[in-house]
């Protein structure tokens, strides 16, 4: 595997922040909005691994990279 570093924050619009939260392997922030939850995951494997979900049905998987490139519309989601 290889070596990576990570820390999360958490900040709102209410002046609460969580910095410095560390992790090893993986990380995940979950809102609930009504009763939905909206989640980021990130996994360190060989590679960065991003995961977002929009409640059960709506779910994107893949590296960091392919996510930049998502975002820059180079690829398209599947």
């Amino acid at each position: 595997m290889t070596d990576f570093t990570m820390t999360g924050e958490i900040r709102t619009d209410k002046d609460i922040e969580h910095t410095d939260l560390p992790a090893d392997k993986w990380g995940e922030a979950v809102f609930n909005i009504n009763g939905e939850e909206l989640v980021m995951e990130i996994s360190l494997e060989d590679k960065v691994i991003v995961a977002l979900m929009a409640g059960e049905d709506a779910v994107w998987k893949g590296t960091l990279e392919g996510l930049k490139k998502l975002l820059k519309g180079e690829i398209k989601a599947r």
